[in-house]
């Protein structure tokens, strides 16, 4: 949507006879379009993404309950402060928003090496 705020300003601004309040509208609901996108999709699908698969890596035990325990603790707090942007209460960069990803970030991490190096467990209780 930022690639066609820039078309618009190249192609229809410098034409004769545009409506230069319709390309500003046009412009501002395109970068409103990005903005919410850039909440929704790394915000909320990570929290999302934490709670369903921690909660099946944890109930299986297929890797260390350590690792699991960080999406499902980090999870919560990214959801907090991916809804507190939403609503408008901190901005999406803002102190608080960064620390809440941190736990998020940490079990992507641990979770990825920990798959590479050792993989699943070769017997896990699936009771």
């Amino acid at each position: 949507s930022l690639l066609a705020v820039v078309t618009l300003r190249q192609d229809l601004a410098g034409a004769a006879g545009a409506d230069t309040a319709a390309l500003v509208t046009t412009g501002t609901a395109l970068v409103a379009v990005r903005d919410w996108t850039f909440i929704l999709g790394p915000g909320l699908m990570p929290a999302l993404n934490a709670l369903l698969l921690g909660t099946l890596m944890y109930r299986s035990r297929l890797v260390p309950r350590i690792i699991p325990t960080m999406g499902l603790i980090g999870a919560p707090l990214l959801l907090a402060a991916t809804t507190a942007t939403l609503f408008g209460y901190t901005e999406p960069f803002s102190v608080w928003a960064n620390l809440a990803t941190l736990p998020v970030a940490a079990w992507e991490l641990s979770l990825g090496v920990w798959m590479v190096v050792k993989g699943f467990k070769p017997s896990p209780i699936t009771s």
